[in-house]
């Protein structure tokens, strides 16, 4: 442990504090999900193209992930409590303005700057936690349930928006952070500690745009990735947030107050437990995007129906999470996040060899409980390896970490998807190979069922191929892993 703080029992007030972070918490994850029902109404409404379409709920996601190490830096030299509380100001503010937005520009704009308020709250949130926490137990337990209350907030996402849109306009989907964000303001100055790092300086602006431009075209090539693997507009944009992170990382070496400090990652724990996640996210991320296309495309689910039968395995993430940092009091890490990532082994298995949507649901919910504890202990861990001054920044990187690896995963899986379906498919009309909607839209009962079989096939070998990680993942944890001690208390 280097956090310069004594260890020390958290007091009743930081546990209130929890709760007081658990609110943004919520509403980010949220606001990820809940989108997705509420387009087809303002699409109606305010008639965007395509193109402004796919940036309204994609840009979001870019925002955030390309300013969290930003603004992880700009937490650690200003406060976090005060970073949290212009965050939580700008995204109330963003959140009205995408609520009542007329023009698809307007609510594009609003949207952009809900991500770059949304990444304000997620590094503060999780910096504040581990200085309330100092106690390795008891920062556990907490960091294990800010991630639950993330994933949570995931499930709940499409059946609120389901229920608000059934009686309200599109617009209040986006107005539940108003209220969330009031209360957050009133209660942050009474409950939550204000806390910087030590060594302060001054932000340097090109560091700033070299981590944009870094993460940014990063973000993008994942998702083309994902559209159309054969293009070559991905790749390059891959190479250049690649050549961009690599000037990112030598300014970062010269600066005497660098915006990220390249030192955290001289941490064996930090590293370890970075690398892990972004594997796990990618296994997470991956299988759900096929199986929330499965449950539509193929069960023929509406999105509300598939919302709900998505949420048993959110809550297994939402269990898991809780569960881990009270077996890892006891057992050593390695072994709650090994053995963790071998039952996610044992239900991808089941899965893959399933025929059936109730056995496709059941492996998913076994394996996002055996995933859970990598999320809830290796944020712990980052948090528990960096200085109490870079706790900010460890934070906006484990992350950013995760982002990644989300992106990763539906990239990786997406193009993989689309590649098994199409081998599946044969030589088939352009427009079913395309997509199974098209195969059911051509009229053709037998197309349709080939169409159905051959997305269950991809689907089931990509449950395979999460097996497969999930167990070389098990393999890391228990070996980099295995010098971490319990955290006992």
């Amino acid at each position: 442990m280097t956090m310069t703080e004594t260890p020390t029992r958290a007091p009743a007030r930081a546990w209130a504090g929890l709760a007081v972070l658990a609110l943004p918490t919520l509403l980010l994850a949220l606001d990820n999900t809940v989108l997705y029902l509420a387009l087809p109404h303002l699409t109606a409404d305010l008639r965007p193209g395509p193109v402004q379409q796919l940036w309204i709920m994609d840009v979001y996601g870019f925002m955030m992930a390309g300013f969290l190490v930003t603004m992880g830096g700009v937490g650690d030299r200003i406060g976090r409590r005060r970073l949290l509380m212009i965050g939580a100001v700008a995204f109330g503010l963003s959140s009205a303005l995408a609520a009542w937005s007329v023009t698809p520009e307007m609510l594009l704009a609003a949207r952009v700057l809900l991500g770059i308020s949304g990444a304000t709250l997620m590094p503060s949130a999780l910096a504040l936690i581990g200085t309330m926490f100092t106690d390795p137990a008891q920062r556990g337990i907490a960091v294990g349930t800010f991630v639950a209350c993330f994933m949570g907030g995931a499930a709940l996402g499409p059946v609120i928006g389901g229920a608000l849109l059934q009686s309200f306009w599109w617009g209040s989907v986006f107005l539940l952070g108003v209220p969330v964000m009031v209360v957050l303001l009133v209660a942050a100055p009474l409950l939550l500690p204000e806390h910087r790092g030590a060594e302060g300086g001054r932000l340097d602006p090109v560091s700033v745009a070299l981590s944009l431009a870094a993460i940014l075209p990063v973000v993008y090539g994942l998702k083309e990735l994902a559209g159309d693997p054969v293009r070559v507009v991905p790749y390059v944009s891959l190479a250049a947030g690649a050549a961009f992170g690599a000037a990112f990382l030598s300014r970062q070496r010269r600066l005497a107050s660098p915006l990220l400090d390249p030192a955290l990652f001289r941490s064996r724990a930090l590293t370890s437990a970075l690398a892990i996640l972004l594997g796990t996210m990618v296994a997470q991320g991956g299988v759900y995007l096929l199986v929330s296309q499965y449950l539509q495309n193929v069960a023929g689910m509406a999105p509300l129906r598939a919302g709900f039968t998505l949420v048993p395995p959110a809550l297994a993430l939402v269990a898991g999470s809780l569960g881990a940092p009270v077996l890892a009091r006891k057992v050593r890490p390695s072994t709650v996040i090994g053995g963790g990532l071998l039952l996610a082994t044992a239900g991808f298995t089941f899965a893959a060899l399933s025929g059936s949507t109730f056995e496709l649901m059941a492996g998913l919910v076994v394996g996002y409980l055996g995933t859970a504890p990598v999320g809830a202990l290796g944020m712990g861990m980052v948090l528990g390896a960096a200085p109490a001054g870079k706790a900010g920044s460890a934070s906006a990187v484990a992350e950013t970490s995760g982002e990644f690896g989300i992106g990763l995963g539906i990239a990786v899986f997406g193009s993989l998807g689309a590649v098994l379906y199409r081998l599946a498919l044969g030589d088939a009309p352009a427009a079913a190979r395309d997509s199974v909607t098209g195969a059911v839209r051509s009229g053709d009962p037998a197309l349709a069922d080939r169409a159905r079989d051959a997305f269950t096939t991809a689907v089931t070998t990509a449950y395979g191929v999460t097996a497969v990680l999930a167990v070389l993942l098990a393999v890391l944890a228990f070996a980099l892993l295995r010098h971490v001690r319990p955290a006992e208390g």
